[in-house]
């Protein structure tokens, strides 16, 4: 009996430990998009038979981490033009219409969860941890889902949240000081959101939806969006009124 229990904890904790880091891995750029998963091997660095880490598999795809081919096995989720292009043209109406129903329905727990998360991010920012920068800025935007209670929604922001830490992350790693007076903008600018969310300001959250978008925009324009890509899918981001996010 004990021995069986142990076992079921062992493989319970390695699962855990397997879902978190290609979580991680896979938002900090650690594992690359389009990038084989490699289930032999993952099976055994996380002791686990082959049938769990399809579990985490198939778990991670439907959470928009990871794509299972037939025949060919997992691989992390792909970006290209149309990837990019998507997630340009309806992140910014995603986000605000997030942001409105998190004023409207959040809880007081919700709100503790986002100032400790906010609190973490600001020190991984004085300390120049990009790492730590991109993952308590996913959990941040993430809380921010939560408030919202809205089945639809949510799985359309995790998505969004996915790409948005991929194709942003060198906003995290600051080469000159206009970056990093914009890192320090955006630090501000999530506590604008908490201050905001606190008073119950829909108005105030909607608009630094914007202006932090625009921020996050800007630098994956210049450095991370291909060739092209301006001209096409970026110039195309929508103004969104306020009135159709509501």
């Amino acid at each position: 009996m004990f021995d069986g229990n142990w076992r079921r904890f062992q493989v319970k904790r390695g699962k855990n430990s397997l879902y978190d880091d290609l979580k991680r891995q896979i938002l900090t750029m650690e594992l690359d998009p389009d990038q084989d998963l490699d289930e032999a091997s993952l099976s055994e660095q996380y002791g686990l038979s082959r049938t769990p880490v399809r579990e985490i598999f198939r778990r991670l795809q439907g959470e928009g981490y990871v794509d299972i081919r037939e025949n060919r096995g997992a691989r992390v989720i792909p970006m290209n033009h149309q990837t990019l292009r998507h997630f340009f043209l309806v992140a910014p109406m995603i986000y605000a219409a997030i942001g409105r129903l998190a004023v409207q329905n959040f809880k007081p727990r919700q709100l503790v969860d986002l100032k400790d998360t906010q609190e973490r991010f600001r020190d991984a920012s004085v300390n120049g941890d990009a790492l730590a920068m991109v993952l308590e800025n996913n959990r941040f935007h993430e809380i921010i889902g939560e408030m919202s209670w809205n089945a639809y929604l949510q799985p359309s922001l995790g998505r969004l949240l996915i790409d948005h830490a991929r194709i942003g992350h060198t906003f995290f790693r600051p080469r000159n000081d206009d970056m990093r007076q914009r890192l320090q903008l955006a630090v501000d600018h999530h506590d604008g959101f908490v201050a905001a969310i606190n008073a119950h300001d829909e108005d105030t959250v909607v608009d630094l939806v914007f202006e932090h978008w625009e921020l996050s925009r800007e630098n994956m324009e210049m450095f991370i969006a291909p060739e092209g890509m301006k001209a096409d899918a970026l110039v195309e981001t929508p103004v969104v009124s306020m009135e159709k996010v509501s």
